[in-house]
């Protein structure tokens, strides 16, 4: 009998040790349970520690209140200027209330998944190029606003969102390459012509001081020289000053002037020269006679008093050179040989 009572006693110690190993749980600290009594949500969420629930009858689920990093996939789209870009984005989220993601959703992490991709195209379509290059920070705030909405309601929380990478077609970064490029060396130009501007001023201020003081001109020349020959190199330097050349240029200048003011003409002016007259030949027995035409308007002149030429008289032909009919006959002979 005392046997049979030792042994009920050590299987109800056993039974209850293996019921309190079912009951006892453990939550740890970045976790929460969530008791379901036969299908029933409790009110309560078990926090973290230990605690107990009823074998067989209770369900405890424990869920990560941990913030999760949940990178976005690559998503292509369309800007609103008409750019194919693809764009990768990172969700850092958590749970704020166990019992709402365990109830309201079936996988919230599946949800805040799918949201995410669906917000961040979202965000494509209704952003520009520039935006996404260089405004992400708004383009951040949007897209959290846009994926924390619904997620309240599901007991997760959006702590923040980040578009992690833009990738762009070819022939556009080369197009933008091109367009930076042109900005850099349009700003350079700027700023070399804005050097020029100011050097030229300088030198303006440097030339005026050097005239009232001619000996600082010639010390410059010196420190010119210096620096052209401080190397070892085979180029010879000859300055000449100014002030030889206009010596030079006045000494050139004066023989003109003293044989402009002698009379002579002067550089640059032609003068006219009179031709000298024809000497008119006349024929005997002919007579030069002038058209009428020619004679018109010559009532007005003055008379010249100019000598004539006198006229050659022409030697008369030798006999016997020419014929009657006033062929030449030189030559001709009879067939008795006389002429």
């Amino acid at each position: 009998m005392v046997e049979e009572l030792v042994a009920a006693a050590l299987a109800a110690g056993a039974a209850g040790v293996v019921y309190v190993l079912a009951a006892a749980k453990v939550v740890k600290q970045y976790e929460r349970g969530v008791v379901f009594r036969l299908g029933r949500l409790r009110d309560r969420v078990r926090g973290p520690g230990f605690t107990m629930i009823v074998p067989m009858v209770d369900r405890l689920h424990k869920v990560n209140m941990q913030i999760v990093t949940m990178p976005v996939p690559a998503q292509e789209g369309i800007t609103r200027d008409n750019v194919t870009v693809r764009v990768d984005a990172v969700v850092y989220f958590r749970v704020v209330d166990a019992a709402d993601a365990l109830v309201t959703v079936e996988d919230y992490r599946f949800a805040v998944s799918q949201m995410a991709q669906t917000s961040l195209r979202s965000i494509i379509g209704k952003s520009e190029l520039d935006d996404l290059l260089s405004n992400r920070e708004k383009l951040n705030q949007g897209l959290e606003l846009m994926i924390d909405s619904p997620a309240l309601g599901w007991g997760v929380s959006v702590d923040r969102v980040e578009i992690k990478d833009v990738s762009l077609p070819e022939t556009m970064k080369r197009s933008m390459a091109r367009q930076a490029e042109a900005d850099r060396e349009r700003r350079a130009r700027v700023i070399n012509a804005d050097a020029e501007l100011q050097a030229s001023k300088k030198l303006t201020e440097a030339a005026h001081q050097m005239e009232d003081a001619p000996a600082a001109l010639q010390l410059r020349l010196l420190q010119t020289v210096m620096a052209v020959a401080a190397e070892k190199n085979s180029t010879l330097v000859l300055p000449i000053p100014v002030e030889l050349l206009r010596f030079l240029e006045r000494g050139a200048q004066a023989p003109s002037q003293s044989l402009t003011s002698s009379g002579s003409a002067p550089a640059g002016k032609a003068v006219a020269v009179p031709e000298p007259p024809e000497t008119a030949t006349s024929v005997p027995g002919d007579e030069a006679e002038l058209p009428p035409k020619a004679l018109e308007g010559l009532d007005g002149l003055p008379e010249l008093d100019l000598p004539l030429p006198q006229a050659q008289p022409v030697p008369p032909e030798a006999p016997g050179e020419r014929g009657l009919d006033g062929h030449d006959v030189e030559g001709q002979r009879s067939p008795d040989g006389q002429g």
